[in-house]
């Protein structure tokens, strides 16, 4: 099933919680929801990617930063080798020095209005993503359409949580990125970047995710251990 693009007054009236669903949010009845919640549910978390770490991870800010350094040590010993010194070897770095910090101000820009423009909510019965910075689009994502989840966690606390969903309500990964889990491109999983409290957000999710299946939550990944990388193992991965 392709995602669905709906303008305002194309939306349907009822509360569809069709995966896929995008529509802009100028009006938000509820931040970071696309409608009121209908009778008996209820929201649980609702956060936003730090934008530093979105910069980082996301981005790759650092990576840039690296990578015009080093560029800009080769430019200058190229010109160093061609005797230049002073004012001329100032002009001969100047353009190289706009470019790299023009680029890594862009870079920035776009993270920090990425982030700004980002709300993640959790309710009981779904995932709700309002992302984008120019056009702005909410994804709705059941419970039901939500296979399996992972979680990505680092030592300070902040991560990412990634949704594996059926493959017929699969979401483009353009449509999805900065917001969506790294070289997962044939089968994209929607991802909450750079959250704080990952761990805590995860086992939110398992929770709300095992009781709208009816299942038992399974234990989670050990809080405490320093890691990488976790699985998030919901009831689904055990088939």
């Amino acid at each position: 099933m392709r995602p669905v693009r709906s303008t305002p007054e194309q939306l349907p009236q009822r509360h569809s919680h069709s995966a896929g669903l995008l529509q802009e949010h100028d009006e938000e009845p509820v931040p970071g929801l696309p409608e009121e919640l209908p009778q008996g549910e209820r929201i649980l978390w609702q956060g936003a990617p730090q934008w530093r770490v979105l910069a980082r991870e996301a981005f790759h800010l650092r990576k840039l930063a690296l990578y015009f350094g080093l560029i800009g040590v080769l430019r200058l010993a190229f010109l160093l080798e061609d005797g230049l010194a002073g004012l001329e070897l100032a002009k001969g770095m100047a353009p190289f020095l706009v470019l790299a910090v023009s680029g890594l101000l862009i870079v920035w820009a776009l993270a920090w209005l990425s982030a700004r423009h980002t709300l993640y909510t959790l309710t009981n019965r779904r995932v709700v993503m309002r992302i984008g910075i120019v056009l702005t689009v909410t994804f709705n994502i059941p419970y039901s359409r939500i296979m399996g989840a992972n979680l990505r966690q680092s030592e300070a606390g902040h991560g990412d949580v990634s949704l594996e969903i059926e493959p017929a309500s699969r979401i483009p990964y353009l449509q999805l990125w900065p917001h969506a889990r790294a070289w997962h491109v044939r089968h994209p999983q929607p991802t909450l970047r750079g959250i704080q409290g990952a761990q805590e957000v995860a086992t939110l999710l398992t929770e709300a995710w095992s009781q709208a299946r009816g299942l038992r939550a399974l234990p989670s990944a050990d809080a405490g251990a320093s890691r990488q990388h976790s699985g998030l193992h919901t009831p689904a991965h055990q088939a």
